[in-house]
């Protein structure tokens, strides 16, 4: 009898179960995924030179990396790869060593006593095959929602020619692959920090100049610590057009570009009533350029006229231009009869590049739109308040000289009487 009144029970929650399934899945959740770091390591014979606070750049780097290991938290999946180690080549000619980069640990949670004795045992020996490590390090992180970042920390250029590591970023980048690339320098060589700097631009990255042991442990720290702080839903990568009548209509949202040297890329927005505008727009320039060059960010009616304009100016460092608007109508959200309008917003710049420097594939842009509630325009009385203070200043300015100028004459005249 127990037996047939659990049999009962069990069906009709089964039933109620299938009757209501919002029920069910309001309890399911994606499961958010983890922060995926890698860290690949120089272990090639420069690494042996003690100019670090006395030290050798691998007993640094293995210091550091112990720090880090033990503070890792414990939500995060951290891979490490070596360049240069010649685990699988000891001893071979520099043909067969630029190709030795070894996944020390894949992706996932570490075993820390694991990873700790493991590095303890490097040994520095070999080439630097920078742009080949980046490569695998890209293949180990795996595809995901979610941006990856890649930790590269060493004392020198690629040594091995090719593939050129800043051409490998720019791939990966061009590729919408999610993947920033920081990078840590062990030395302060001007090509070093060139090359590194070009590494870390092409996907939005960082560069650090590395003096110290405690330094280059705090700069890891805070790189993990950023991959779990880094929004969750990467740029959905769009391809801008040559004009707006085909151009992607964008919602809300951060998205991923490229743009070419001198070109022009459309998007579109609907626009509804009582709703403002804001974007925003970020070229990282990954290239030499000529000096004096400038990002401009458009907002246009659908038939080309322009409503505002935003735009931002560089001399020739490499860096990131940025450029912003915002606009709104003045229609009412209470007007049931407006409908949405289309507006057209337009990348574009004025780079130049020497001769000789690649203009393909093109640099990253990086497009923030969103759509708020209209405000009134900023404008209009900020700027009668300051005509307002400007006549109060002018007015207060001739009173005063007129008071100056009768008591110097009443002084003068004071001073003949006498």
């Amino acid at each position: 009898m127990i037996t047939a009144r659990r049999w009962a029970a069990g069906l009709l929650g089964a039933l109620i179960a299938v009757a209501t399934p919002g029920a069910a899945v309001a309890d399911e959740t994606p499961a958010k995924e983890p922060p995926r770091v890698e860290l690949v390591l120089d272990s090639s014979g420069s690494m042996r030179a003690a100019d670090i606070e006395g030290r050798t750049r691998m007993s640094v780097a293995k210091q550091a990396f112990n720090d880090v290991v033990d503070a890792l938290p414990a939500e995060t999946n951290l891979g490490i790869r070596l360049l240069g180690a010649q685990h699988r080549f000891p001893g071979s000619p520099k043909s067969v060593g630029c190709k030795d980069t070894n996944l020390l640990f894949p992706v996932g949670v570490v075993d820390k006593v694991e990873a700790k004795t493991a590095i303890a045992t490097l040994a520095p020996t070999g080439w630097t095959p920078i742009g080949r490590a980046l490569r695998a390090a890209a293949k180990d992180l795996g595809t995901g929602e979610t941006t990856r970042r890649i930790v590269l920390i060493t004392d020198g250029e690629d040594s091995c020619g090719l593939p050129d590591p800043c051409d490998v970023a720019r791939e990966l980048a061009a590729q919408g692959t999610h993947l920033v690339i920081d990078t840590l320098g062990l030395s302060l060589d001007a090509k070093v920090r060139q090359q590194l700097s070009c590494i870390a631009e092409a996907t939005g990255g960082t560069y650090t100049a590395i003096t110290g042991q405690a330094q280059l442990t705090d700069r890891l720290n805070q790189l993990i610590d950023r991959a779990e702080a880094t929004y969750q839903e990467a740029p959905l990568h769009v391809a801008g057009t040559e004009g707006c009548a085909t151009a992607p209509v964008l919602g809300p949202g951060v998205y991923s570009d490229r743009e070419e040297i001198g070109e022009h890329r459309w998007y579109r927005v609907r626009l509804a009533p009582g709703r403002e505008l804001r974007a925003s727009v970020s070229l990282s320039l990954d290239r030499r350029l000529n000096r004096d060059y400038g990002v401009l960010l458009r907002a246009t009616a659908s038939g080309g006229r322009e409503l505002v304009r935003g735009s931002d100016a560089g001399s020739g460092r490499t860096d990131v231009q940025s450029a912003g608007l915002r606009w709104s109508d003045g229609r009412s959200a209470d007007d049931e009869d407006a409908e949405p309008r289309t507006v057209c917003l337009v990348v574009s710049n004025s780079f130049a590049a020497p001769s000789g420097v690649r203009t393909s594939p093109g640099m990253p842009l990086e497009l923030t739109v969103d759509l708020v509630a209209a405000s009134p325009d900023p404008g209009e009385p900020v700027l009668g308040k300051g005509w307002a203070l400007l006549g109060v200043l002018a007015l207060a300015g001739l009173v005063a000289g007129l008071l100056l100028g009768w008591l110097a004459r009443w002084r003068i005249s004071i001073w003949r009487e006498k």
